[in-house]
């Protein structure tokens, strides 16, 4: 409960940034803008993995330099399009990694975490200024997640899931200088559904290279907790970020 209680709180403080812009209302317009955002994630990973009822527990605690070694593959790519006001957004993440680490009492153990999100929102800019917008979307994240426990002596033991989570999000871009911009977004969603709860925050600076061209620099965090049948993924992967922006 404390944790969903935070989680509400960090999405609450997300539409507060409505405060910010002011009491402006979206200006209509009928442009279109498609964008495309290769990224790095040097991404940490923490939490616990649990394949199935009666298996053991493995915790993880894994910053990026850590991660990096034993880092199998990773890919991310989102993109945006907006329509006068309507907006829509995409999101694609998958990663593979693993860890040695310790089961109850003390066995030495490796746990392995192979982990696909794919996000698609679609929403409204419900407001806007000449240095400012605020968009609300909504919409769903698929997660195919498989999780394995490697106890040397014993075997091992691996699950995989699929499960799609529906959420909720904010997102806040402003103009801070000529040619610097920053980027807030935050989403919530699971309310279990898919999962019991999963969470993103991210926050971007942003440096327009040329009229259709970005460099972006920032930090993102996003935690899914599923637990269900004895499985058990809770999983928090934190990091530094940084993307290249294509605007058509």
């Amino acid at each position: 409960m404390m944790k969903m209680r935070k989680l509400k709180m960090l999405f609450a403080a997300a539409f507060g940034l409505t405060s910010l812009v002011g009491a402006a209302q979206a200006q209509t317009s009928t442009d279109t803008v498609y964008q495309i955002t290769p990224y790095v994630w040097a991404t940490g990973i923490g939490g616990d993995i649990r394949p199935r009822s009666g298996a053991e527990t493995v915790s993880i605690s894994k910053s990026f330099s850590d991660l990096i070694k034993d880092l199998d593959a990773g890919f991310f790519i989102s993109a945006y399009a907006r329509h006068g006001n309507l907006v829509f957004m995409g999101d694609l993440s998958t990663s593979s990694s693993s860890r040695e680490g310790k089961v109850p009492p003390g066995i030495d153990a490796t746990g392995k975490l192979r982990q696909t999100s794919i996000t698609a929102l679609a929403g409204y800019r419900v407001a806007q200024t000449p240095d400012a917008t605020f968009d609300i979307l909504g919409g769903a994240r698929h997660w195919r997640v498989k999780g394995e426990v490697d106890v040397p002596g014993f075997g091992s033991i691996s699950r995989s899931v699929n499960f799609t989570d529906p959420i909720i999000a904010a997102r806040a871009n402003f103009q801070i200088a000529p040619g610097w911009s920053s980027l807030l977004y935050a989403d919530v969603g699971g309310f279990g559904v898919g999962s019991r709860v999963t969470a993103q925050l991210l926050g971007t600076v942003n440096y327009q290279l040329r009229e259709n061209a970005f460099l972006s620099v920032g930090y993102r965090h996003l935690h899914v907790d599923y637990r269900r049948g004895g499985t058990r993924f809770d999983m928090r992967m934190s990091g530094p970020i940084i993307g290249a922006t294509f605007r058509f």
